[in-house]
């Protein structure tokens, strides 16, 4: 059974590529084959998994976008625990040598983070509450 995270995480990603064709005229096809065949977090390690970028990741390079990489929602606080620490390491060193200012990125989404974690943090709280 997946997780909350994980639900998000594919959701996102489907989103994502939806996104993507509307904004840029990119059309992430193998991505998308991808999605549906594995899901969203084992679509991620798949590509995560080598040393070198997907043609994706350069073409969102290309277009400035690399806001909306796998390699960048992987780092996301919310998504994090879903994948190994290669997996993190891999995403950090792509879009740090592709000169992506990851900290702005993540301090950016930790000021706005979806209401489905705040849910969680507020049930949590709550619990502790009663």
């Amino acid at each position: 059974m997946s997780t909350e995270a994980e639900r998000r995480f594919h959701t996102d990603m489907v989103a994502g590529v939806d996104r993507l064709k509307r904004e840029i005229g990119y059309n992430a096809t193998r991505f998308a084959q991808m999605l549906g065949g594995l899901g969203g977090v084992a679509a991620a390690r798949q590509l995560l998994r080598g040393h070198d970028a997907s043609d994706g990741f350069t073409t969102l390079w290309e277009h400035d976008r690399l806001d909306v990489s796998v390699e960048a929602y992987v780092l996301l606080p919310w998504y994090r625990g879903l994948f190994d620490e290669h997996h993190l390491e891999t995403a950090m060193w792509r879009l740090t040598e592709h000169r992506f200012d990851v900290d702005r990125f993540l301090d950016e989404a930790r000021e706005n983070p979806p209401g489905w974690t705040q849910a969680n943090t507020d049930a949590d709280c709550g619990d502790a509450a009663d």
